[in-house]
């Protein structure tokens, strides 16, 4: 059923776009992925392969959308595991015709896989030892992120907005002031292994930080792990007075904006 609905979502998209296009032919339209690049553990093949079947298995929901058919090895897997999804010549035909025009991305993690004790399941995954962790377990890999953009621009060779990019922590209050260095830091690092992917060729349009003000986290229903470089005064209860707060971040953040990523510096 979850391949099925995907699949609708696929054919809807491609509507989507067809529509939009005949309204504005110069409108461009995209997808938009959660990007949860894995490693493998070792050199040792078996780590190799897995971390690739599971890399291709995050790249497929792009690869049917930008190269308007779905890959073998997606098919070989349905096949494999009993998952059946009707797919009319017509649902093809539409596919085929409308790919999308740029990729958006979410990047907040790398994940490592061990083909001794992981699997295809996206949630199996190995904790890395050369990388450091916020409280939640999502490793800070900037250099994962030059990867990610990497491999995509190399996949697709199609412009990327990076959608999502942010660090969720709990923040303490000082004396009515967050000094929030850690996430400027890893704004910082990540912002410059970004421009790292420029310099090489890759076409990024676009960069949006998660997030502006401190919201319930989703993946978690957490108020306290925040990502705002404004702090707003609620727990995870909904209790507090709901005063926003600038963060540190606020300000570098905005020197980030006026330079155009030029000075990137806290």
């Amino acid at each position: 059923a979850t391949y099925q609905a995907v699949h609708n979502q696929f054919v809807a998209s491609a509507k989507i776009y067809e529509y939009g296009k005949a309204l504005n032919p110069d409108l461009m339209i995209g997808t938009m992925l959660a990007d949860c690049t894995a490693y493998p553990f070792s050199c040792d093949p078996d780590d190799i392969v897995l971390a690739m079947k599971r890399n291709r298995m995050e790249y497929f929901f792009a690869d049917v959308q930008f190269q308007g058919e779905y890959p073998q090895y997606a098919l070989n897997y349905f096949e494999e595991n009993n998952i059946h999804i009707e797919i009319t010549e017509e649902d093809k035909a539409i596919l085929q015709k409308n790919t999308m025009d740029y990729l958006a991305l979410s990047y907040y993690y790398s994940q490592m896989v061990d083909s001794k004790r992981n699997d295809l399941d996206p949630a199996s995954i190995t904790p890395n030892p050369h990388l450091k962790a916020n409280p939640w377990g999502w490793a800070v890999d900037p250099k994962g992120l030059y990867n990610a953009l990497s491999q995509y621009w190399d996949r697709y060779h199609k412009p990327i907005i990076i959608a999502e990019n942010g660090f969720g922590m709990y923040d303490k209050l000082e004396n009515g002031e967050i000094h929030d260095d850690y996430r400027i830091d890893y704004l910082s690092a990540h912002l410059k292994e970004m421009k790292r992917a420029m310099y090489d060729g890759v076409e990024i349009i676009a960069y949006c930080a998660w997030g502006p003000i401190d919201i319930v986290s989703c993946s978690s229903a957490q108020m306290e792990k925040r990502y705002g470089f404004i702090y707003v005064d609620l727990d995870n209860e909904g209790n507090g007075t709901g005063k926003r707060i600038k963060k540190d971040s606020f300000s570098w953040y905005k020197k980030v904006i006026e330079s155009n990523g030029e000075d990137l510096e806290a």
